[in-house]
């Protein structure tokens, strides 16, 4: 071969070198993503917590939020995809994790699905990849709701987690709330067992002053009476529920720059993206103590493709670790109030409220306290009727084939919502709790006359199911005994008259031609 043939065919490779990039061939390299990262001493750790926040109503109703209709008022908000994608990403990389909060939502896509796909999410439960923060039916308001309804609401997401997955909740997650109560920390961590608390919305002029003085992790005690007994770990985020300030949204629609990685393709930006990530650890570090920071990795009814969010953290815990700055790790709640008891750190005592909130000057988020007062004593009242009908039930029996107070139970729970009986929501999504409620109302109507009309004849040895006796309830105190009614009831000799107080209904006396037996 001459030598001019050879340079040229050492120009061409060398062309081809500068084309292809180092890789050569232009096939792509396999990158194995190390994501086992735990908590590393001595170093800055960074848990990285994916999450969603799924409001059972707002914008669009409870229902269209999950199945992801009505999308002229919101788009990209549907639960039902969450959860379907959320379940495959996963299983793609056993260090991966999430948590999940509003079992309105999860208790409906949990029914549509197989005893595969149930036995699958019942071992990603177990082994903690996904695990229930809060608990509750909904995000409950921290002002406007009863503590009755509050412990309800909780307790039948509780009661569920428990039985198909053999867990109780350990964190309270109230991150959207409008301002917190000193009442619900005590109930949160007392009465219901919650070892840590984590929100979002306080006052504006006091979370800088916290900023300023590392005090946005607290001992909260909940109870001046009850003291220490009453404490609670109380955790406050620096700004928002969000990811971190430096561009870490990665929905498929997003605009953040992607960790572009593959050197044979252009905006290679892989250091970019770790100093982006490093810098905005460090400025939490800051105002927070210990060597534990959390980065909320999620807002508003994301992960509607669980995969854009998971492989973008993958790559960034995986190229952060190896730049060696922080240790970044997959991460929840429970892992992360771990890290922080693990360093005895003493904490600052907080005793009173968060309440009033205000985001700006001027702005104080106080109106709700009032706003929708009809759909407030709507909600109250159907409360104290549900507390009735289900001494009722008690006494009875539940029945299983009958009426029962199921759907009041259902509706007064997603009513507790903070989007809901605060009156902060559309007016058709107002309209639609409202209609839960009066369809709840009329079911446990039935089993309240049925109930009456079973004790009335309580000398049968046979389960009551269809008394005899019937009930009617009307709302107005005038009208409490319609007089065809009465007169039926003294002629059967059964029942002279009969006075009952439910919930809001103010009691009578009865006639006084008529007589109880």
């Amino acid at each position: 071969m001459g030598p001019v043939r050879l340079a040229l065919l050492l120009l061409l490779l060398a062309a081809a070198a500068v084309v292809l990039g180092p890789g050569g061939g232009g096939e792509a390299v396999y990158i194995p993503y190390n994501t086992s990262a735990g908590v590393v001493n001595g170093k800055l750790n960074v848990h990285v917590v994916p999450h969603t926040h799924d409001d059972v109503g707002w914008l669009k109703t409870v229902d269209q939020y999950y199945v992801g209709s009505n999308n002229s008022i919101q788009q990209n908000a549907c639960v039902q995809n969450v959860l379907d994608s959320l379940v495959p990403a996963l299983l793609k990389d056993e260090n991966r994790k999430f948590i999940y909060v509003e079992q309105a939502f999860f208790q409906r896509w949990w029914r549509q699905q197989s005893d595969m796909i149930k036995d699958t999410v019942k071992g990603l439960v177990s082994s903690g990849r996904l695990e229930f923060i809060n608990g509750g039916m909904c995000m409950h308001d921290e002002a406007t709701v009863h503590y009755i309804d509050m412990i309800d609401q909780t307790t039948l997401g509780h009661r569920f987690i428990k039985e198909e997955f053999g867990q109780i909740p350990r964190i309270g997650w109230q991150i959207d709330p409008f301002g917190h109560s000193a009442v619900q920390a005590y109930l949160l961590g007392a009465e219901v067992g919650f070892d840590a608390l984590y929100f979002f919305r306080i006052d504006y002029q006091d979370r800088d002053t916290r900023n300023g003085t590392k005090e946005l992790e607290v001992v909260w005690r909940g109870s001046k009476t009850f003291g220490s007994s009453a404490d609670i770990f109380a955790g406050i985020f620096p700004k928002n529920y969000e990811p971190p300030p430096g561009e870490f949204y990665f929905e498929v629609d997003d605009t953040s720059p992607v960790v572009q990685d593959d050197p044979l393709l252009f905006d290679y930006n892989v250091e970019q993206r770790v100093n982006d990530f490093v810098a905005a650890a460090l400025a939490q570090a800051n105002v927070t103590r210990t060597n534990h920071i959390m980065f909320t990795m999620g807002t508003d009814f994301k992960y509607q493709y669980a995969e854009s969010w998971f492989r973008q953290m993958d790559k960034l815990i995986h190229y952060v670790n190896k730049d060696g700055r922080v240790n970044a790790l997959y991460s929840t709640p429970s892992i992360y109030t771990d890290a922080k008891f693990s360093t005895n750190e003493p904490w600052p005592l907080k005793t009173n409220d968060f309440f009033p909130y205000a985001d700006n000057p001027n702005a104080y988020w106080t109106g709700y306290f009032t706003s929708r007062p009809a759909l407030k004593r709507y909600v109250r009242m159907m409360s104290g009727y549900y507390l009735a009908a289900r001494q009722l039930e008690f006494f009875i029996g539940r029945s299983k084939s009958g009426s029962t107070t199921d759907s009041l139970g259902d509706a007064l729970a997603l009513a507790q919502h903070h989007d809901a009986v605060t009156g902060t929501e559309k007016q058709h999504v107002a309209n639609d709790y409202a209609k839960r409620l009066s369809i709840g109302y009329k079911k446990a109507e039935e089993l309240v006359s049925t109930s009456l009309g079973c004790l009335s004849e309580s000398g049968s040895n046979s389960r009551c199911s269809s008394p005899t006796t019937k009930f009617v309830q009307v709302s107005s105190p005038e009208h409490y005994l319609l007089p065809p009614f009465r007169d039926e009831l003294i002629s059967r000799k059964k029942l002279g008259c009969s006075c009952v107080q439910l919930s809001w209904m103010e009691t009578r006396g009865c006639p006084p031609h008529t007589s109880h037996e």
